[in-house]
């Protein structure tokens, strides 16, 4: 993917964002149903796999020397590292505890986004975004209403693994100069020789039609991460990171068709108040690059 407009950018990479957080949502309920029958090992191995077999026509074309000439290999070996792990916790974490309670810890990624970037990546942040972001993860709060099962060691694993997720969504804004088909194939490299180190051990063999679902998890987990990375690569992160709190509301569709839960009246309002905190910081920001075009700086 080349690189919009400066003037087109917040906008696309908002819609990247978007679109990403509904694959990621579509993975996780996949994810969770597969992992009820399979081992966490087995599922990572065969879901990356099916990805990296998707990615390779793409990589021919553009000739495989992009995949192995590399800009700064160390950040993009380490990038690949925290990309395995943390899939690893979350299908982990999610074999153990309600989707709603592992999703609340991967929510307060961007918090920890937005508390980095300043140091690592040397974007401003505002007050007024602060107080935006602090009103989104409330809103997460109130919606999920975690248990008290949240305190247990699988509420720590998903601690760590999204702490892991969010260096390497950091990661990611340094490694802008490489295409966002190479940051996943190796991310989905990793995942699947780690995976595959662990099939002798706790294999199961799958039905044609559970195989069959590992590969779409694949293929859904890798175009959501591609869209997320090409996001985070041409806009802030403080500006298009709080957009993973959409991840709230298709967790209450899914979960009305798939499971069929009915939303209760604190998630309703919980999500009342991600969408606020969201749309804000989207027109903030296009506030800010208006201004921007007639004043030097613009106080935020």
């Amino acid at each position: 993917m080349s690189l919009p407009r400066p003037q087109a950018a917040t906008a696309t990479a908002v819609a990247a964002m978007l679109l990403g957080m509904l694959m990621f949502s579509i993975n996780d309920v996949m994810g969770k149903w597969l992992v009820a029958t399979y081992s966490v090992g087995q599922l990572l191995f065969l879901r990356s796999f099916a990805a990296v077999l998707v990615l390779l026509p793409f990589l021919w074309r553009g000739g495989f020397r992009q995949v192995v000439q590399v800009e700064r290999p160390g950040l993009q070996i380490l990038r690949a590292a925290l990309a395995t792990a943390e899939v690893f916790a979350f299908y982990l974490a999610v074999s153990y505890l309600p989707l709603a309670d592992v999703m609340t810890y991967w929510l307060a990624a961007p918090i920890y986004i937005a508390a980095l970037s300043p140091l690592f990546l040397g974007e401003h942040v505002g007050w007024r975004r602060w107080l935006a972001i602090a009103i989104g993860f409330s809103g997460v709060l109130v919606a999920l209403n975690p248990s008290s099962a949240m305190f247990t060691m699988p509420a720590v694993i998903s601690i760590i693994g999204t702490m892991f997720f969010s260096v390497m969504l950091m990661l990611g804004r340094f490694l802008r100069n490489t295409s966002g088909t190479v940051l996943v194939f190796w991310q989905m490299a990793g995942a699947t020789i780690v995976g595959a180190a662990t099939v002798p051990f706790e294999w199961v063999t799958p039905t044609l039609f559970d195989l069959s679902w590992m590969a779409i998890l694949g293929v859904v987990a890798m175009l959501a991460h591609m869209l997320m990375t090409y996001s985070l690569k041409i806009a802030p992160a403080a500006t298009v990171a709080p957009l993973q709190y959409t991840l709230l509301f298709w967790a209450i569709l899914f979960g009305w068709l798939v499971f069929g839960d009915t939303p209760t009246l604190p998630m309703m309002l919980g999500a009342a108040l991600i969408v606020a905190s969201g749309l804000f910081i989207f027109f903030r920001e296009q506030r800010l690059k208006k201004a921007e075009t007639v004043l030097p700086t613009v106080p935020e």
